[in-house]
């Protein structure tokens, strides 16, 4: 299968091509490698699939040095007569669409952001899939879309028409633009709305991250409203075996379309998060109790029951074997951290 990555330098789109490429597939990943946060973390995932950060040029093809499966483009999903060519030349079976201006809170200063990368973007995906068709369009959600929904576990046949961001706000938009181009152009897509995703390699602007450098480091770590929160915390190769299984599982009948969630099922504590960090790293959290941001939701927490049911997948991997993982990496790349403190 020939699948374009897009967001390859991003968190999830990083292990997305590590996986894909390593099972034999030809990939083609593209990422404008934007300084929403340190853009040298981007450029590190860049290098570990084997992509040089000095043969990176705008609308260029870089081949890896590691894996003759994979190439990477720098671009922009905005550049819609870039997105139309690339389509026309490169003929892809599937897409897996990963890329967007990503946080809750950074949306509240920087709206424009979410509409032009969430909305504009996914329309020139959307638009390069109705007159170059795939096979199979996979693309991220998530699940701040369920926003003030007081009932649990959130169930996809929710109701999902009360966000409480514009990040939130533009992903439930594009399960909407998906659903009619499904409807109009007879393209499969599938939506998944991912809970928390963490693990090594994260976003250095999500708790995971911040948390671990934090407390390894003895210093203070917000902890908003009071603790008195809890995230489906979701290790990040549950998500990617979820999207190896769902990508190769193209939606059909007369709209071929679907969501679907990804996540542990099990939502943890924040404070309980916290103490499991510290059992791993032996060091006690600095904690600073803070009140609840704009944007976020008390609790997230996954039914993933049309996943099991359907595709025959469940996260399994525990959190404190996650947070372990996560601990590992940590550990063995801290020196760098340590030198390059802007990943916070």
């Amino acid at each position: 299968m020939k699948i374009l990555v897009t967001g390859a330098a991003g968190f999830i789109g990083f292990h997305t091509v590590k996986h894909f490429a390593e099972k034999g597939n030809r990939v083609v990943g593209i990422d404008n490698i934007n300084n929403y946060y340190d853009v040298e973390l981007k450029y590190a995932r860049l290098a570990e699939t084997g992509i040089r950060k000095e043969l990176i040029k705008n609308h260029q093809s870089v081949k890896s040095s590691v894996n003759p499966n994979y190439r990477f483009i720098k671009a922009d999903l905005q550049d819609k007569v870039f997105i139309d060519k690339l389509f026309a030349n490169e003929h892809f079976d599937g897409i897996c669409h990963l890329a967007a201006q990503a946080g809750v809170r950074h949306s509240i200063d920087n709206p424009y952001a979410y509409i032009n990368s969430n909305i504009i973007g996914f329309m020139n995906i959307l638009e390069a899939c109705r007159f170059y068709p795939v096979k199979h369009l996979l693309y991220a959600s998530s699940s701040s879309v369920y926003g003030m929904n007081k009932k649990v576990p959130y169930s996809e046949s929710d109701k999902v028409d009360s966000p409480v961001s514009l990040y939130a706000a533009s992903k439930r938009s594009n399960e909407l633009m998906a659903h009619t181009y499904s409807k109009l152009y007879n393209i499969p897509t599938t939506g998944v709305r991912f809970f928390t995703v963490y693990g090594p390699w994260g976003r250095p602007d999500m708790a995971p991250f911040l948390f671990m450098d934090s407390i390894v480091n003895q210093k203070p770590i917000k902890v908003f409203n009071y603790g008195k929160l809890s995230r489906d915390f979701t290790y990040i190769d549950d998500i990617i075996e979820g999207l190896s299984i769902i990508i190769d599982h193209a939606p059909a009948g007369e709209i071929p379309y679907k969501i679907y969630n990804i996540g542990a099922g099990e939502p943890v504590q924040l404070l309980d998060f916290i103490t499991a960090i510290e059992s791993v790293t032996g060091k006690t959290a600095i904690k600073r109790m803070v009140e609840m941001q704009p944007g976020d939701v008390y609790q997230t927490y996954a039914d993933t029951t049309a996943l099991e049911q359907e595709l025959h997948y469940k996260p399994h991997i525990s959190i404190q074997e996650g947070i372990n993982k996560l601990y590992d990496w940590y550990a063995a790349y801290s020196n760098h951290f340590q030198k390059r403190r802007t990943f916070n």
